[in-house]
């Protein structure tokens, strides 16, 4: 007994003594934004590595402004990956009320904006020979690409192998320690949420409140990470052509839409813009719940236009080949997932976002750094899912599968489209709000 109550003392000082040593964050008044305070945590470069090579992770904090009545700091991460966590921390997003009580900190997770940037080269990139190889020669050369960017991506950047998204959960903690906080609010949106389900399985004790908007599900493996997505596009656009045949705003209205799609499809070809420019563009238009967008779009394809992620493409190969198992053992097993994805949406052939990050993945033979598994959130209080019932980046299904992996988790869900939507209507805002600020148990509802 003796032993056991000294292992779980040593134990207990393991996790108090670095508290101590936190260092504290040389602020200054940010560039862009003098009210908003930045400044960098300092972090080993390897966490199996403490006392190894170190570097820094840019941070930005807005204080509260009812410091009277203070509680705390709220985390934000507007996902990406590649967004910067630190400017959304200066931007007011959050509500005002939310804004008034807590202090609002982001930072740059580690390869992004200003924590070592991983910028892969253009000109590798620019030879991609086709994400939607044909045949067997195809395959292995997208393959042979796959891997030449990423070993040359590599050799540019130090930190290429050390910006999973556990590692990020690390580096939380440690901007944590380094705000002498004992515990933190969360609210991520889309890859953001990643990063805070991941910090709760590691640090569940230092959680006080947790938002998830727009909900990545750990635990999808191929090819459910595809076909999830597939089904969320198609069923989002059956929901548009429904939208459209009731509201006389739609500028296809009384008009066939799918007929009306695949006509646009074709003159996207026609005049030299290209179908995949029409697909992306649309799937981007469905992710933003922008129905009148995307009824223009496809009534005027000449006036379209393409939405892009910043950087996403390099982050892809650094950080969403390292979270996911996106490996395909061979052409025919790619070939068999394709076939499937095209079955599930054949409108928007496929899913965009998901079949890019798997393309991407083609050639990586080695096992994920951070593979997929199931939430285990048992240490953290109950976390609030909050979704969107047509999502088509993350899928229902995924907040549905992180709900009931999250015991005692509470879901929102906005009945209609768009990804991430704390600010879809003010029933959203306020559960998430209501939350926030008193923790007290939410509801399911449906807003």
């Amino acid at each position: 007994m003796r032993t056991l109550l000294v292992t779980a003392l040593a134990a207990s000082l393991l996790v108090v003594a670095p508290e101590a040593e936190a260092a504290t964050i040389a602020w200054q008044p940010c560039p862009d934004q003098p009210a908003a305070e930045c400044g960098t945590v300092s972090v080993p470069l390897d966490w199996s590595d403490p006392r190894g090579p170190r570097t820094d992770l840019a941070v930005s904090r807005v204080r509260a402004t009812d410091p009277a009545r203070r509680i705390g700091v709220v985390f934000v991460d507007a996902g990406g990956p590649g967004g910067s966590a630190a400017e959304f921390a200066r931007a007011p997003y959050l509500s005002a009320d939310v804004r008034a009580r807590f202090d609002v900190v982001g930072f740059d997770q580690l390869g992004t904006n200003n924590s070592s940037a991983i910028r892969c080269s253009d000109e590798l990139m620019a030879r991609n020979p086709g994400d939607d190889p044909a045949d067997e020669a195809a395959f292995a050369a997208l393959a042979a690409h796959n891997v030449a960017v990423r070993d040359d991506c590599r050799a540019r950047h130090p930190v290429f192998d050390h910006v999973d998204t556990a590692r990020s959960a690390r580096d939380l903690e440690a901007v944590r320690k380094a705000l002498g906080e004992k515990r933190i609010s969360f609210y991520g949106i889309s890859y953001g949420t990643l990063l805070g389900q991941q910090y709760a399985e590691l640090f569940g004790s230092r959680v006080r409140a947790m938002v998830l908007d727009g909900v990545i599900d750990h635990s999808a493996e191929l090819p459910r990470l595809l076909l999830d997505r597939a089904r969320a596009v198609e069923e989002a656009f059956g929901v548009f052509v429904a939208w459209c045949a009731d509201n006389a705003t739609c500028a296809l209205h009384g008009q066939d839409v799918r007929a009306a799609w695949e006509h646009a499809l074709v003159k996207a070809d026609e005049i030299g813009w290209g179908r995949e420019n029409l697909i992306v563009s649309a799937y981007y238009d469905l992710r933003g719940g922008d129905w009148d967008g995307l009824a223009s779009l496809i009534a005027d394809v000449g006036g379209a236009r393409l939405a892009f992620e910043p950087n996403y493409d390099s982050l892809r190969y650094a950080v969403v080949c390292q979270d996911f198992a996106l490996r395909f053992a061979d052409f025919a097993e790619y070939r068999a997932s394709r076939e499937a994805e095209l079955r599930a949406s054949p409108t928007l052939r496929g899913t965009f976002l998901g079949h890019q990050e798997a393309a991407t993945c083609i050639g990586f033979t080695d096992r994920p750094a951070n593979p997929p598994h199931r939430l285990d959130v048992d240490q953290a209080p109950p976390l609030l899912v909050l979704t969107s019932r047509y999502d088509v980046a993350t899928p229902y299904r995924w907040a549905q599968t992180v709900h009931r992996q999250a015991k005692g988790s509470h879901l929102v869900t906005f009945d209609g489209p768009g990804h991430g939507v704390y600010h879809a209507n003010a029933c959203t805002r306020t559960a998430a709000d209501s939350y926030l600020l008193a923790t007290a148990p939410a509801r399911d509802v449906t807003c």
